[in-house]
């Protein structure tokens, strides 16, 4: 008797975008870490929505198209520049103030949830962990930020935001096949029930990682910056930060029993 077909797996998208840079030496193989342009971190966030994808992503667009038709906003030169090469997008670091507030108003009204993996930039880490490649390390961080969700049966899309040779179908299946070590050493292996789905996007093709963008950043601005300010507005939506090379055993924080303060500003970098 031919067994009956099984039920197709639920589909389930989940938004990743990421923070920071993964640049660690300048000239002559000298640390550059904290300078113009240069972060102290690199992290990187999966955000959940919790309302029909295709509502909140039409409400993102009209924002967007709010912003291309506001005489006091698209002459703005970050405006003007995004739109001239395909249509705006907000893209927290680079917004001003003005802009920015529509879309952090925007955010905290909208149900969603982000977990963030925030990476220390140690350069001994680097060098040693992940062999002084920019690929490697990224990897390593997006391992340890899907490692928990294996094991629900489901098919897992993963909609990352694209960027160079790290969102090469290599790097992202080196992060996967990292991920399920991972959760072999926390689970059975017949407990990973997940299949996962890489879907490389940017915010023109896919506005909802603006979503992913803004909520990280506003993390990445309290360990940069010990800056408060967005973090305390999106709280909320901040479910998990987890400091992945501070040693200190305190390194996971959520909003609501262990929250970041500006003590978790990052102070000179160590070897």
């Amino acid at each position: 008797m031919t067994p009956p077909p099984s039920s197709p797996l639920p589909v389930t998208h989940r938004f990743i975008d990421e923070v920071g840079d993964t640049t660690f030496f300048g000239k002559g193989g000298v640390t550059i870490l904290g300078q113009e342009g240069v972060s102290m971190a690199f992290g990187m966030g999966l955000v959940r929505i919790d309302r029909p994808l295709a509502e909140v992503r039409a409400e993102i667009t009209a924002l967007q198209k709010q912003v291309e038709t506001d005489p006091l906003l698209y002459p703005l030169p970050s405006v003007a520049k995004r739109m001239a090469k395909g249509g705006f997008f907000f893209h927290a670091c680079k917004d001003t103030p003005d802009v920015r507030t529509i879309f952090l108003h925007y955010l905290r009204e909208l149900p969603c949830e982000i977990e963030v993996v925030m990476a220390r930039k140690v350069p001994s880490i680097f060098v040693q962990k992940h062999h002084g490649k920019d690929d490697e390390f990224y990897a390593d961080v997006l391992s340890h930020l899907i490692k928990s969700r294996l094991r629900e049966p489901q098919r897992l899309v993963l909609n990352v935001a694209q960027r160079g040779s790290s969102t090469r179908a290599k790097v992202l299946d080196e992060a996967l096949i990292k991920a399920v070590g991972r959760a072999g050493r926390l689970w059975q292996p017949d407990e990973l029930q997940s299949k996962v789905v890489f879907n490389v996007q940017t915010p023109l093709t896919e506005p909802l990682l603006s979503v992913a963008d803004y909520l990280a950043w506003a993390v990445q601005r309290v360990f940069e910056m010990g800056d408060m300010r967005y973090y305390n507005y999106l709280r909320e939506k901040i479910r998990l930060v987890v400091d992945l090379y501070d040693a200190s055993g305190s390194n996971h924080y959520d909003p609501i029993t262990h929250p970041l303060t500006a003590g978790n500003k990052m102070g000179p970098p160590t070897t």
